[in-house]
């Protein structure tokens, strides 16, 4: 789903968000007397995150026009590499910080809070026309995955007896990836061991195109591009269970169901205009996930970010 098609979701269900009070029938010179907010706020990190944060300053540049949200997606470790260099303001994860980056925030005074914002699953994704595949196990998947596969599994039937003997073209997100971490710590049983003879890419439209583009093909990637892109790839099961927004909010779809993240520094959260722009997203959240694919919170737990986030950003 485009973020020209989150909003116009959102528009039909008569949910326009607004961080404002007043009920929109005011007269032209009530839109006048409004003072604007002002200011930029610098959005990196997931991309399985950016279709929420980039449909979500899509529809707050309603609200306050004058605010430019910038948001783009290099992978949850290059922007937690911009967040602790604190050139943006807020940083798209699909994994928690780790300790190393950790660290480096705190070398570089940068304190920040860490907000869930929706549930994602990893999506096993194969040719549409693959008519073998009907399910895969996490011992199959770590099989065919593991750093030791690299020259030794090679094809179908080299994961299971009686599939094809046919190589497999593998595809899956590059080293930035949150999703890459969190796939090879899930599967392979440790975070970024993986063999190198896969095709990555950073971009989950590139992913799409190659396993498209090949019947012996097989990846992964967050469960929301396989709902925009369904007509041309097919969805495994894994462990006889499909990742679905029911399977992944239960956790039955385990181990590859996760939380996805914000991360905003405490400097940049006292701007008015990322306070802002922070309350906004967590009011609305919940929405926006489930246009884009993924699931959203209890609605209390945003409630209790935003309770939580005021309280960050009134101390010193």
């Amino acid at each position: 789903m485009r973020l020209s098609q989150v909003l116009m979701s959102v528009t039909l269900a008569g949910t326009l968000f607004s961080c404002g009070e007043g009920n929109g029938e005011g007269s032209s010179s009530d839109v006048s007397e409004k003072t604007y907010l002002t200011g930029k706020i610098k959005i990196d990190g997931s991309s399985t995150v950016f279709p929420i944060s980039g449909g979500m300053a899509e529809l707050y540049r309603a609200e306050e026009p004058k605010v430019k949200v910038i948001v783009n997606k290099s992978g949850s470790g290059s922007g937690f590499k911009m967040f602790y260099a604190k050139e943006i303001d807020i940083s798209d994860a699909s994994r928690p910080i780790k300790e190393k980056e950790i660290k480096k925030c705190q070398e570089n005074g940068v304190d920040y809070m860490q907000l869930e914002v929706a549930y994602d699953g990893l999506a096993v994704l194969v040719n549409i026309e693959n008519d073998w595949v009907d399910g895969l196990s996490t011992n199959e998947l770590k099989k065919l995955w593991e750093p030791s596969a690299e020259g030794v599994v090679k094809t179908w039937a080299d994961v299971r007896e009686g599939w094809p003997a046919e190589e497999i073209k593998l595809f899956g997100p590059g080293t930035a990836s949150g999703t890459f971490d969190y796939f090879t710590e899930a599967i392979v049983g440790e975070s970024g061991a993986i063999r190198s003879d896969y095709s990555p890419s950073e971009d989950d439209d590139i992913l799409v195109q190659g396993i498209a583009g090949d019947k012996n093909s097989l990846g992964f990637f967050g469960l929301a591009y396989y709902e925009q892109n369904k007509d041309k790839l097919k969805l495994v099961p894994v462990n006889g269970v499909l990742p679905t927004m029911e399977t992944v909010k239960s956790g039955v779809y385990s181990p590859l169901s996760r939380p996805l993240y914000l991360y905003v520094s405490k400097i940049a959260g006292q701007k008015q205009e990322v306070s802002s722009f922070i309350n906004f997203y967590l009011k609305n959240a919940a929405q926006v996930a489930q246009n884009v694919g993924y699931v959203p919170l209890p609605e209390g737990d945003y409630v209790n970010s935003i309770q939580g986030f005021q309280k960050f950003i009134a101390t010193k």
